[in-house]
């Protein structure tokens, strides 16, 4: 019987194997940004990435360059967001949002190169800081909406946080629901604060259940609209720390 089994495994293994060698030489993977032959995103590419420097974004919004005064998170800005301080306690994120990274984040979301994944949890987990983690934490993905996972086929979100939960050794719990919005992609700073607020909600666990320090995930920041929508179900959930970490900031 177990060698049976063993015997399956390695027929199952076996074919899936073939299957790759025949897809990789009908269609061989390309670099997503400069097409270059072997690597899904080469290293050529990765090197000329707009990291952000850490030691330059703000501590409490994340903004790449506001460590001494943010243009992003000031009462000013917050204003036309309709808030008067942000929601969550701290955010980070790995790269500028630049012309080759929407390709990557495309690719990724759009045209189902789902490889890539892998590569910006990578940056995620490395932008992450440790005391974040000092206390028992649970990655938290935003969610898309029904009409965006019946399109794309799959959860992008859920798929890059588990990507995240695996490189840093946290566990994972998808609670958090959408209501049919609009996409955000072409609305300005105030229409994609009114689309979103009050359409998450927690679901699947009672309140005196939900993590008390959640690391909310998503791929890209853009006027933060969304994550803290996101933030204000949590909190009302009783999560008493929500942190954001995003691969991309706009």
């Amino acid at each position: 019987m177990q060698a049976s089994h063993a015997l399956r495994q390695y027929a199952h293994a076996y074919a899936q194997a073939a299957a790759e060698v025949v897809a990789e030489s009908l269609w061989p993977t390309r670099c997503v940004v400069c097409g270059a032959l072997g690597e899904v995103l080469c290293s050529s590419c990765v090197a000329q990435l707009p990291f952000i420097d850490q030691a330059r974004a703000c501590p409490r919004c994340g903004a790449p360059f506001g460590q001494h005064q943010c243009c992003e998170c000031n009462s000013f800005s917050l204003k036309g967001l309709g808030r008067s301080c942000l929601p969550f306690n701290s955010c980070v994120s790995a790269v500028h949002y630049s012309e080759d990274v929407a390709r990557i984040v495309r690719a990724r979301k759009d045209h189902d190169e789902r490889r890539l994944a892998r590569v910006m949890a990578f940056y995620i987990a490395c932008a992450i800081p440790p005391a974040w983690m000092e206390e028992p934490a649970v990655l938290v993905p935003v969610p898309g909406t029904v009409a965006a996972l019946r399109r794309r086929g799959f959860d992008h979100g859920l798929e890059l946080v588990k990507e995240v939960g695996q490189l840093i050794d946290l566990p994972v719990k998808s609670v958090l629901r959408v209501a049919q919005t609009q996409d955000q992609r072409g609305l300005g700073r105030q229409l994609r604060a009114q689309n979103v607020s009050g359409r998450f909600s927690v679901q699947g666990v009672g309140v005196t259940h939900v993590p008390a320090r959640v690391i909310l995930v998503d791929d890209v920041y853009t006027t933060g609209s969304t994550v803290m929508a996101a933030t204000d179900a949590l909190r009302e959930a009783g999560a008493a720390e929500v942190f954001v970490a995003s691969f991309a900031r706009v």
